[in-house]
């Protein structure tokens, strides 16, 4: 198959899917949108060095290889797209609902809760040989409560494919997929999916992709028909009719192109050679010289998986990077060969049959069954008892896998984010990105019989997602469990109860206040205690202030002081007693941030003076002037993105601005609206049930966090009336 030089990959592909099993077209067949055509800068060197060499036994097995992720909005047909990939290529044999109405359920939702609700949870792991290639997916969940396991998945791979509605377009969490694809650099093929769905526009969907994300974008091929006229495809690189026949669309038959359509096939077909012409200097001298342009100079975005093989990156052909820890966290460009030394990263773990499940990514060297591993964050070093490839909850035993693979490994102590290396290097990878929770709920067992259970389940949790928290509320002793949303929470309650059959009682949601100052405010405190024996001193100068505006930390400490009125040894115990006291503000009991403290004198005493001493001088001191700060309570706001008939549209603008909300967009969809806000989270609970009611049954929305505002003095003083109030009883 003819390529495009890789100079000229295109950022971004377009693919026309149907949605209904007898004519859901096959990978091999489908109908692609060429688009975005932005330079990906793949490594040029890395390549190089792999044709320099001779023919090293890695050469081939890592040119055939893609890691590649399904990333959408929810309820776009995602996971759909990959049942039926695994069944093109052979690695099922069957196809089934995704809502399991059939009673199995897709393969890659292997979860009760996922086959239930139609939804994914938790990214899945498979993979599929396509023309000799490996490819291996991973299948991950599109509501913005698991953002995380999006992320996750994005940071290990070399490619993705991004699924639109033709329905519903680009929506709100098409945005966030496409932004967390362009903060990991990740290059990706867009799909169209559903053209047979009443409302089907693929021509819609390409004009969101250019406004919206900004895709400079093209079609590759053109429906015939649409809703239930969609009859099959034309494909504007072999100027082709193709159509799809047998119950699962597995019969390919090409015709001419219909004569009827040779004049929107000739308007598109010349679209396509201008966009790519801008990437491709020899197809741009063709174009504006009007010299015929053969099918050979387009050829290989046809299909689907050929779109993956041509126009994603083998892992050889990616730039990643670790950072060197024996040198201050330098950053090393890998070589990504398999005759480096092993480096590898943990970004997912399960609860398998078997024990703790390891998804590991592996970017240099070799990683064999009996092999002992570091890991670089604990120290610890860790023999490897067993090798596996996954296909979704199925496990395939292997021997030894190299660099490009991802692969899972058992009993393997660790956490999410960990990297593992032979013990030659000390790298580790650059650190995910993760969010803070939002939202709280009190939960404790109905048996007291099943704190065990409750226990062991948390713990779990907590290991394999690293955005759900788990604390204790020092006032009543409850347990508390914090997330992204009451989605994510509610699944885990219910996870709980299947899990590890441990009924649980819950609470009503809590939003995860913050705290911070707005002033400067200056502290002198000494710490004094005389009670027989040895007493307490510790005296400690300084001053607060809040960090600038986008500070990437939440805290920091500074010691200023000239000369040794206090001893360097008591300065760590300084910071902790600072960073203790702001983890609960004076005002609603909430972690202080955005702060900044700066310790310029103090005093000690060569008897009395102790590390607890000058802890509890920074506590109090800390307590002594934040109310001099001007402090403020700070509340999560939710970006909310509402689609609703245009007749309910005053109506819920209208509910909007009694929660509060700040209405920052609204745009027209065809008869629906598109209102976007951001409201306070605090006033969004229970809303989707309000959403129903108002628009009777036809409105729908999403919402992600956006940031920590200050919330209004009204507000703020009823917060903190209540908090008093609470504490008194």
């Amino acid at each position: 198959m003819a390529r495009f030089p890789r100079s000229a990959i295109p950022r971004l592909l377009y693919t026309f899917f149907s949605s209904k099993t007898r004519r859901f077209y096959p990978s091999p067949t489908a109908a692609l949108l060429l688009g975005n055509f932005e330079v990906r800068q793949f490594s040029a060197g890395n390549v190089a060095r792999a044709k320099d060499a001779k023919e090293p036994w890695w050469k081939e097995s890592m040119e055939r290889l893609r890691n590649i992720g399904i990333s959408a909005h929810i309820d776009s047909g995602k996971t759909t797209l990959t049942e039926r990939i695994l069944y093109y290529t052979g690695r099922i044999h069957e196809i089934h609902e995704v809502r399991g109405k059939d009673g199995v359920g897709a393969k890659m939702d292997s979860m009760d809760l996922e086959r239930e609700k139609g939804i994914t949870i938790q990214s899945a792991a498979t993979y599929c040989t396509w023309k000799d290639y490996q490819i291996n997916i991973i299948d991950t969940p599109g509501h913005v409560d698991f953002t995380i396991e999006v992320e996750r998945a994005l940071r290990v791979l070399d490619g993705a494919i991004l699924v639109l509605c033709s329905v519903g377009g680009v929506q709100s969490q098409s945005i966030t997929v496409d932004r967390q694809m362009r903060r990991y650099e990740v290059p990706r093929l867009a799909f169209i999916n559903k053209l047979d769905r009443m409302g089907a526009d693929p021509w819609k969907v390409l004009n969101q992709a250019r406004s919206k994300l900004r895709h400079h974008s093209a079609a590759v091929q053109v429906p015939i028909g649409l809703e239930e006229n969609f009859q099959g495809l034309i494909d504007l690189v072999q100027l082709k009719a193709y159509y799809f026949h047998g119950s699962s669309g597995e019969k390919v038959v090409a015709e001419e192109i219909p004569a009827d359509m040779d004049v929107i096939v000739a308007e598109k077909r010349r679209e396509l050679i201008e966009m790519v012409s801008e990437v491709d200097d020899k197809l741009a001298e063709a174009f504006l010289n009007d010299d015929p342009i053969s099918s050979v100079d387009l050829e290989g975005v046809q299909p689907l998986l050929d779109g993956v093989l041509s126009y994603l990156p083998c892992p050889i052909e990616v730039s990643n990077y670790a950072l060197d820890q024996t040198k201050n966290e330098e950053k090393v460009m890998l070589p990504g060969t398999p005759d480096g030394p092993l480096v590898a990263l943990a970004f997912k773990l399960e609860e398998g049959r078997f024990g703790q499940l390891t998804y590991l990514r592996v970017y240099e060297g070799v990683i064999r069954k009996g092999d002992f591993i570091v890991n670089i964050n604990t120290g610890k070093k860790i023999k490897v008892p067993r090798l596996v490839r996954m296909h979704s909850d199925e496990m395939e035993d292997i021997q030894e896998a190299h660099a490009g693979q991802i692969v899972a490994v058992f009993g393997v102590d660790c956490a999410s984010g960990d990297t593992f290396t032979n013990g030659s290097v000390k790298y580790t990878m650059t650190s995910m990105s993760v969010p803070e929770p939002v939202m709280s709920l009190a939960v404790q067992p109905v048996s007291k019989d099943s704190g065990g259970q409750f226990s062991k389940a948390l713990n779990r949790f907590q290991r394999e997602d690293p955005t759900f928290r788990v604390g204790l509320d020092a006032e009543s002793g409850q347990t508390i469990i914090s997330g992204m949303g009451e989605l994510h929470l509610d699944i885990y309650v219910e996870r709980i109860r299947r899990e590890y059959k441990v009924d649980a009682i819950v609470g009503k949601p809590r939003v995860n206040f913050r705290e911070t100052i707005t002033q400067h405010a200056e502290f002198d405190y000494l710490h004094k205690k005389q009670s027989g024996g040895q007493g307490q001193y510790g005296r400690v100068c300084g001053y607060v202030e809040p960090l600038p505006p986008g500070s990437p930390i939440k805290f920091e400490f500074e010691n200023m002081i000239v000369g040794q009125a206090v001893p360097s040894n008591f300065i760590p115990a300084i910071e902790k007693g600072f960073k203790e006291a702001a983890n609960s503000g004076s005002l609603i009991g909430h972690p202080v941030e955005n702060i900044r403290i700066v310790l310029t004198d103090g005093a000690s005493h060569a008897v009395d003076s102790s590390e607890l001493a000058f802890k509890l001088a920074a506590i109090y001191a800390f307590r002594q002037c934040y109310s001099a700060a001007r402090p403020v309570i700070l509340e999560p706001i939710m970006l909310v993105e509402l689609k609703v008939p245009t007749e309910f549209q005053g109506t819920v603008a209208g509910d909007i601005n009694k929660r509060k909300g700040v209405i920052v967009g609204n745009d027209q969809d065809g008869d629906d609206s598109i209102i976007t806000a951001n409201v306070p989270l605090k006033n969004m609970f229970g809303y989707s049930t309000m959403l129903r009611s108002m628009t009777q049954g036809k409105g729908e929305f999403t919402m992600e966090y956006k940031e920590h505002s200050p919330v209004s003095q009204d507000v703020q003083m009823q917060l903190v009336s209540t908090h008093k109030a609470g504490k008194a009883e």
